[in-house]
């Protein structure tokens, strides 16, 4: 698919218009659908938020899902151990998990922001990182920063998209 067809697909705009709109006057949706499509593009979805928390976990926005920063952290035990190979491992099973919460997966991931707190840490994060995109890689920006919540090592948030065509389905998209 490319960027123009998963753009307007993401927009609602459906299948006709994502090809360039040669189907666009055959299959152009009737006005209460096209409205039903165009109030799911403006809503917006705070998710996972928890009462003391200034911050939701995710937010849906029509088919896109932006997940908030997660670390290496074992629910119950706190950061886990070992430096930044296992915290990595364990930030991108954080990250599968809330993706699968809230209706998608690694697969449909476009987009991270790695944040380090030692820029030292990038080859080795970054072959581990690997691990977890074996075929179509997301967009993706790394940086180092002065320091993380709970003295991680790596924090990395994600944008992704929910039930698009060619994303989560085992194939890597096109």
């Amino acid at each position: 698919m490319t960027r123009k067809q998963l753009l307007m697909t993401a927009l609602g705009l459906g299948p006709a218009l994502a090809l360039g709109g040669a189907l666009a006057c055959a299959e152009a949706p009737a006005a209460q659908e096209h409205n039903q499509m165009a109030e799911m593009m403006h809503s917006v979805e705070y998710l996972g938020g928890r009462p003391n928390s200034p911050f939701s976990e995710a937010v849906r926005v029509g088919n896109v899902l932006y997940l908030a920063g997660k670390l290496g952290t074992v629910p119950g035990e706190g950061l886990v151990e070992g430096g930044i190979i296992p915290e990595t491992q364990q930030t991108m099973r954080n990250i599968a998990d809330a993706l699968e919460r809230y209706g998608s997966s690694l697969d449909e991931v476009v987009k991270c922001t790695v944040f380090l707190a030692d820029i030292a840490d990038f080859g080795d994060m970054s072959r581990t990182y690997m691990e977890f995109f074996p075929n179509d890689r997301p967009a993706r920006s790394a940086l180092a920063v002065g320091g993380l919540v709970l003295n991680a090592r790596v924090e990395i948030e994600c944008i992704a998209t929910i039930g698009l065509p060619g994303g989560g389905d085992g194939d890597g998209g096109s």
